[in-house]
């Protein structure tokens, strides 16, 4: 575990998928075509607090969709990456685009298509469901599953590893 934190005392960049991650995978189509998906409240609280002290949050999913661009903006994410099948040149694109290294990010991951990325990390997450593989290439899976509070504890474990959780949790107790 000190690995894991001295890797999460190093993140600048915190990268996450989407289905599988944010979400718990399911897809969902209403009759007239509509998309529908499920986040948690709780990722997105994590994932604000991670924003407040400073740490750049991206995401990186192989769909597009509308209802991801719209939750991202009610984050306040302004790194969106939709639509990349091949996940790896979209994670080097956008270590370009904010001028950090892969040493400096968090990728948090489900699937074998998210591989390519876990081997490049800095700190390499896989959820609590993602398939065997995926978490054998990482160097720490969560206890919760994805779209179910995973997200949320990575972003307590990074602010943990960087001295800010207890900061970040007393504001809520004033």
């Amino acid at each position: 575990m000190e690995d894991v934190i001295r890797r999460a005392a190093n993140v600048k960049l915190a990268v996450f998928d989407v289905d599988g991650v944010l979400t718990d995978g399911t897809l969902l189509f209403g009759d007239d075509g509509q998309e529908y998906k499920a986040f948690s409240t709780k990722d997105g609280h994590g994932m604000r607090m991670l924003q407040h002290y400073g740490v750049v949050i991206a995401i990186i999913t192989g769909r597009d969709s509308k209802v991801v661009e719209r939750r991202m903006a009610e984050l306040g994410v302004e790194h969106v990456l939709q639509g990349h099948r091949e996940k790896l040149p979209a994670f080097e694109q956008l270590l370009g685009r904010v001028g950090m290294t892969a040493a400096e990010a968090a990728y948090v991951g489900d699937d074998v298509v998210d591989i390519p990325i876990l081997r490049r990390a800095g700190l390499a997450v896989a959820v609590q469901d993602a398939h065997p593989l995926v978490q054998r290439h990482a160097h720490w899976t969560t206890t919760r599953p994805g779209g179910r509070g995973a997200v949320r504890e990575v972003c307590e474990l990074i602010l943990q590893a960087q001295g800010r959780l207890q900061q970040a949790m007393q504001h809520y107790l004033i």
